[in-house]
Parts: structure tokens; C-alpha cells; sequence
């Protein structure tokens, strides 16, 4: 099952302190809005998605359709699908936002400890 690119997503009380402190352990900016309340910075492989106001908790993020560089993939795995492939091995999705039969979409599962894991496709 291939979930594509991961990253941390981060529930943050001041973006601006926490993406000038994850700046300073050698990550850039890969895109976002702290005006919007979210960036999502990099360093090499390893992406950290800062988000202040729309989580409550820390969560893994996985991005069907993205590669670690946030670029399109030609072939990936769609949402609707990675979340029948869930349901079927007993997994019990949360939160349902992956509608219509394509494109944007998510859900989001939890592990047996209650972390949440957003599975989040943007095309």
C-alpha cells in the first residue's frame, strides 16, 4: 500500500517562534501561509507541516500523489482507494472527507494509541 510522501504534521502555539526555531535546525520553507496558520517546512527527506489553530493533536501526515519534494507523482495509489483497502483490513476511518469519485480529498484513521494518522491527497 503505497500512502506516499510523510511527513510530521505539528499543532503549534506560535507559528512564527516554531518555524524560526525548525529554521535554525537547518529546514526551509517548502510552502504554506503562517498568515493562514500553517507552513510546511524541509530538510532533506524529512518534512514537518506546522499548523497553528486547525489540529488538536500531532499527527502523521501522508500525501498520495507526492513525492518527499511535495512534486506530482505520474502513478499513485487514490485516497477513495488507499480508504477501501482500510475498511477492508478492519481499520476504521474517523473522519471521512474523501468524496466524489476523484481528486482532493482525505481521511483520517488512528493508530491503536490514539494518534491520528490524515491521509491527505491535494489532486
Amino acid at each position: 500500500m503505497d500512502l506516499g510522501a510523510f511527513s510530521i504534521s505539528l499543532t503549534v502555539k506560535d507559528i512564527e517562534a516554531s518555524k524560526n526555531f525548525y529554521e535554525s535546525l537547518g529546514f526551509e520553507s517548502l510552502g504554506g501561509d503562517c498568515g493562514q496558520g500553517w507552513t510546511i517546512l524541509k530538510n532533506g527527506d524529512h518534512i514537518i507541516g506546522l499548523f497553528q489553530g486547525m489540529f488538536d493533536k500531532n499527527m502523521l501526515t501522508f500525501n498520495p500523489g507526492w513525492d518527499q519534494s511535495a512534486q506530482n507523482t505520474d502513478a499513485f495509489t487514490d485516497v477513495r482507494e488507499l480508504r477501501e483497502a482500510l475498511v477492508q483490513r478492519g481499520i476504521t476511518i474517523v473522519n471521512d472527507g474523501a468524496t466524489g469519485d476523484s481528486g482532493p480529498g482525505s481521511i483520517v484513521i488512528e493508530d491503536p494509541d490514539g494518534n491520528p494518522i490524515l491521509i491527505d491527497q491535494h489532486r
